[in-house]
């Protein structure tokens, strides 16, 4: 192999799997900000969405560091612009109800790229308010039972005494549906069953 070496060889890959992996780091910093912010503390013990996106975080590999700066940028302790959450909302062709969530450092340029998406698929933007009263936020919870010798009805009963609302089985995956608000209870409730 005169000539070759191994960079040459592993450039091509590395460079790719290099800019997937930066690409997540971006999104799940951008959550982890957006998480801090909305809950107004960089603990994540204090604040459930924070935690949520750093165990989000944890599970791919990201860097201690860059968690930490994201959440302290999420407080306001960094030096850069604030990202922020917005709602937009629109009818897509046939009369679908759109409810968009985004999550953006210049509001004005996102809403411009939303409408002009909305409208070049053949849709219609809409006014606050005028498709969000068909939709409901829920918490979702999903546990693979692949290999696990859980007994599943007495796991539904305790689940639901936790406060969810439904429990479906689905592929080898219990599908727990609950309110927004009490996702935080029924994970622990869960986490306390193994």
């Amino acid at each position: 192999m005169s000539g070759h070496s191994k960079w040459h060889s592993i450039r091509r890959s590395k460079g790719v799997t290099d800019q997937r992996r930066g690409q997540l780091f971006t999104k799940l910093a951008r959550d982890i900000t957006i998480a801090a912010r909305e809950g107004g503390s960089a603990d994540p013990d204090q604040n459930f969405r924070l935690r949520l996106a750093v165990d989000k975080a944890r599970a791919s590999n990201m860097p201690n560091e860059n968690i930490q700066r994201a959440a302290d940028r999420g407080v306001g302790k960094g030096g850069e612009a604030a990202i922020e959450e917005i709602y937009y909302e629109g009818y897509a062709p046939g009369g679908v109800a759109l409810m968009i969530e985004t999550a953006t450092d210049n509001r004005n340029r996102t809403s411009s790229d939303v409408r002009s998406a909305i409208n070049k698929a053949g849709g219609n933007p809409g006014e606050p308010g005028s498709v969000a009263w068909m939709f409901e936020l829920k918490g979702l919870i999903t546990i693979s039972l692949a290999g696990t010798k859980l007994d599943l009805d007495d796991l539904q009963l305790q689940v639901i005494d936790a406060g969810a609302d439904d429990v479906e089985v689905a592929d080898d995956a219990l599908e727990v549906y609950c309110e927004w608000t009490s996702l935080n209870i029924v994970r622990q409730a869960l986490l306390d069953q193994g």
